[in-house]
């Protein structure tokens, strides 16, 4: 290594954990800070930003990187994303860069109390400044016109909407017409009626986060309004939320988070507060959360398991045997809310969010118009009127944070997960078994040594082709909800 490289890293590293206190104080922001220090927090937040980016702009880091010169595929990896981390930041003014971390935490605040009262016109002054100043970031990232490109980038590098608008296209028609087939079959709908207490709920959430693995020593688990995951390395941390109705809701948002918070856990130990020491991009990580969420966590394996854990903590809840559990997990039906939908409708939710969100950047949809937009499509794509809207478009934390762009990664991640779990059921033969003894080892080492372990080393589609041996597309994944809901609806 030379000086320079050396030089170079010592600043990111910097820089990286700088960033990693800033996401730990949004933690507290949604898991333990008082209500009333909402606006003072706003104010810290902005002054940590404008620190942290004028760090991140500092000229130095472009004289280093003309002269640092890689030894070996990890420093060159490393030197290609401190680079591009770099021009693009260059591109957004420190003062744009500080009144965006400044708005957005005090939008999340108010977002949480529209939320509770059911009311948009709360929410939506602020949100209408989220948006000129996003608008505004985009212009200044944007070399070619295409705002929302621009944006798209933060999340999953060089990813453009055209190419997403041919994906989804093409699922929409297949989801479309498996939700047809089942919404005809004869096969009837399992239903839960019964009171489970919450903190019983929490308890199976800690069980089933052991199970996957979750490694308390370097993590926690919390409750918020919306769910997430945050940190990286030996210090991440997951939320959830309880429902005494609906205990799916709390035990599949672990789930989710869990995966992502695996990912992180995972990163091998050398490329902590490196660029290599976080995820890849947003997609990757979403096919994480959706892989341990779906593929594993509502398989029929696992799902037996589950039931039984179920019937020891809540006595009989009204459910018979593990079949008819599988069915009720797997449930399709017209639900409101994205975190609770099933697989099958799950990326029409993301489709919907998708052209949103573009219109709204592009200036075609104002903020004012919004809920109306959201209602009237919503109908359309599900045939049913939203009457709230914590139920609508209040539903999503994302926004409050001035996350336009983000939505997409979640039906991509459900891609990359189509591909890696086609890949893992090759390589695991006895996946099922030992699934339904509560035994994940077997999966969530294959995609630690697959996925996991690489960090940021290799670009999202080459780390599916080394692993998968083939492109990603989205045929995986539309074969493997065809076929199973096949099974569960006798179409």
């Amino acid at each position: 290594m030379t000086s320079t490289y050396n030089e170079l890293v010592k600043i990111d590293k910097t820089n990286r954990g700088l960033a990693n206190i800033s996401e730990r104080s949004s933690w507290d922001q949604e898991t333990m800070m008082p209500s009333g220090a909402a606006n003072q927090r706003s104010e810290e937040t902005a002054a940590l930003q404008e620190v942290l980016h004028e760090r991140r702009i500092n000229p130095r880091i472009g004289e280093l990187l003309e002269k640092a010169v890689a030894e070996n595929i990890k420093e060159k990896a490393k030197l290609k994303i401190i680079k591009r981390e770099y021009e693009r930041y260059k591109l957004i003014p420190t003062d744009l860069a500080t009144e965006i971390a400044r708005v957005t935490s005090e939008a999340n605040w108010i977002w949480v109390e529209a939320r509770s009262e059911d009311n948009f016109s709360k929410f939506a002054p602020i949100l209408k400044e989220v948006v000129n100043l996003k608008r505004q970031e985009a212009a200044a990232l944007s070399n070619d016109g295409e705002l929302y490109n621009a944006l798209l980038s933060s999340y999953e590098w060089d990813l453009k909407s055209n190419d997403l608008e041919i994906k989804f296209n093409a699922m929409r028609k297949r989801l479309v017409s498996l939700r047809n087939k089942i919404s005809g079959s004869s096969v009837p709908q399992v239903k839960l009626n019964f009171e489970f207490d919450e903190g019983k709920q929490m308890k199976v959430a800690n069980l089933i986060a052991k199970k996957f693995q979750f490694d308390f020593h370097k993590g926690r688990i919390d409750k918020s309004v919306h769910p997430f995951s945050s940190g990286s390395g030996s210090d991440v941390r997951i939320t959830t939320r309880t429902n005494v109705g609906d205990p799916f809701n709390c035990f599949y948002s672990t789930i989710h988070e869990i995966g992502h918070a695996m990912y992180e856990q995972n990163i091998s130990e050398e490329y902590f507060l490196t660029a290599l020491g976080n995820g890849v991009s947003l997609g990757i990580h979403e096919s994480q959360s959706r892989i341990y969420e779906n593929q594993i966590g509502r398989s029929k394996g696992f799902t037996s398991w589950l039931f039984n854990v179920m019937r020891q903590e809540f006595g009989d809840f009204g459910i018979s045997d593990e079949d008819q559990f599988y069915r009720l997990v797997n449930r399709v039906s017209q639900s409101f809310i994205r975190t609770e939908a099933d697989e099958v409708n799950y990326n029409l939710h993301i489709m919907l969010r998708f052209d949103l969100e573009k219109s709204i950047i592009s200036g075609e949809l104002e903020v004012d118009d919004l809920e109306e937009a959201w209602n009237q499509r919503f109908y359309q794509d599900f045939n049913v009127k939203v009457k709230k809207s914590s139920n609508g478009v209040l539903q999503d934390v994302h926004w409050s944070y001035g996350e336009f762009g983000y939505f997409p990664t979640y039906t991509l991640g459900n891609i990359y997960a189509g591909c890696l779990y086609e890949e893992l059921r090759k390589s695991e033969r006895n996946l099922d078994s030992e699934l339904a003894i509560g035994n994940t080892a077997s999966a969530t080492q294959w995609l630690k040594n697959n996925v996991q372990v690489h960090g940021s080393l290799y670009e999202p589609e080459e780390l599916i082709e080394k692993t998968c041996g083939k492109s990603p597309t989205e045929e995986p994944l539309l074969n493997y909800l065809e076929a199973k809901y096949k099974d569960l609806y006798n179409l």
